[in-house]
């Protein structure tokens, strides 16, 4: 099956320009947040308060929102969490032009941070709902490289526009990026969403079900475990602002190069995934990436030199588009459609939070330590922590296809 073929299924590319304009929004926002947070306060303790003010409330409200995604029309459920980042994206252009302290910022990234509770598994959940199962694979190939686009455009766009503009020109951006992909998500149609069924468990029976479905199957959770350590442990995002600054010297332009590099990388990857998509291996193979992505997160922690430190990221990039696409494979195929939002809710609780309070970990160190030596540890971590999941998830490491996920 082509990824061509995919392209013309209804919807899939309105969905895909619907996505891609909200990841553009995100981007451009993440970027901008933390060069700012940056520049008021010169503090690296700041960047790791960036990251844990949006943790904390999608911790608290990730579960209740996979039950919700669950019982409820996914599409509308993305469509009004894509509203609110749009409303914290006007919030932060008003700070921007009124100057307002620091404090204020975090406290519009708690809200931020309740909305991606519910964006990240509507998102994933929708997906299968839009395209037939025998599809499935080769959607999720052409949507992670599409979304990747966008995650190369959003820093770059992000930097320029900050350098252009200020805070004011940049949020106003994430404004419109975010009102035009809700807009455009209306022309999705749900085609294969299948009838949702009454409750019959009380609510905290039916929060948890995602967790024990992950525990029933150690393939799925070596999968998200292992990514779940790497990023926490090993992630270098949170730190570049203070490398493009401090050790680059390459200013907010530089940042953004820097912020897109891993993006480059994803992209290349996922174009080739896109035409010659894998299903032998995947355990072996995913081993591999985690281990290359600390490998190149070690690279750019010494470099002192812009190319050297950018050739790494795209080679961690490159890295982990592979893990990212073998892992969302694996728990797509293995999960039934009516325990999909409670699974992506566990799935984004263990992954795509690891995110955020990776950045608080990141800034953190960085503040005790330095960010060169902070960055290290956590690149000698990841590697750690993947040789011991190798040893420890035996039936993860023998995985072949992906289907064997369902058994």
């Amino acid at each position: 099956m082509t990824t061509s073929s995919v392209y013309r299924l209804p919807g899939f590319a309105a969905f895909l320009a619907a996505r891609l304009l909200a990841v553009f929004a995100m981007q451009i926002q993440a970027v901008v947040v933390a060069w700012q947070v940056y520049d008021i306060t010169r503090d690296p303790l700041s960047l790791a308060y960036v990251g844990l003010a949006q943790f904390v409330p999608m911790l608290c409200l990730l579960l209740p929102a996979g039950d919700l995604i669950d019982r409820y029309d996914r599409k509308l459920i993305l469509a009004l969490s894509w509203l609110l980042e749009a409303a914290c994206a006007a919030a932060l252009l008003w700070l921007s032009l009124q100057g307002e302290a620091v404090s204020y910022y975090y406290g519009v990234l708690v809200l931020y941070g309740c909305a991606r509770a519910f964006t990240g598994p509507a998102l994933s959940s929708l997906l299968p709902q839009i395209v037939p199962r025998k599809r499935l694979a080769a959607a999720i190939a052409a949507n992670s490289m599409i979304m990747r686009v966008a995650t190369i455009g959003g820093p770059v766009l992000g930097g320029a526009l900050y350098a252009l503009g200020g805070g004011a020109l940049t949020y106003g951006t994430c404004l419109v990026g975010f009102v035009v992909g809700t807009l455009l998500l209306w022309r999705v149609p749900v085609r294969f969403a299948e009838r949702r069924e009454t409750p019959t468990t009380g609510a905290w029976t039916r929060f948890t079900a995602g967790i024990g479905f992950i525990r029933s199957r150690p393939i799925i959770l070596g999968t998200i475990s292992l990514d779940l350590f790497a990023v926490l442990l090993g992630g270098v995002v949170a730190l570049l602002p203070i490398y493009a600054q401090d050790v680059l010297e390459v200013g907010p332009t530089g940042l953004g190069l820097l912020r897109s590099a891993m993006a480059i990388g994803e992209v290349a990857v996922g174009l080739y995934l896109s035409v010659r998509p894998f299903d032998r291996h995947v355990g072996r193979v995913m081993f591999i990436a985690v281990a290359l992505f600390g490998l190149a997160n070690l690279v750019f922690a010494l470099s002192t030199l812009f190319w050297l430190s950018f050739a790494a990221l795209v080679v961690a990039g490159a890295a982990d588009m592979v893990s990212v696409y073998i892992r969302s494979s694996l728990i797509q195929f293995s999960t039934p459609d009516a325990m999909r939002g409670r699974v992506n809710a566990v799935n984004m609780l263990f992954i795509g939070s690891s995110n955020e309070l990776g950045e608080f970990r990141a800034g953190l160190s960085a503040a005790w330590l330095g960010a060169v030596p902070a960055a290290l540890l956590g690149c000698a971590c990841t590697l750690a922590v993947t040789g011991g999941w190798a040893l420890g998830f035996k039936s993860l490491r023998q995985v072949n296809r992906f289907e064997d996920a369902a058994r």
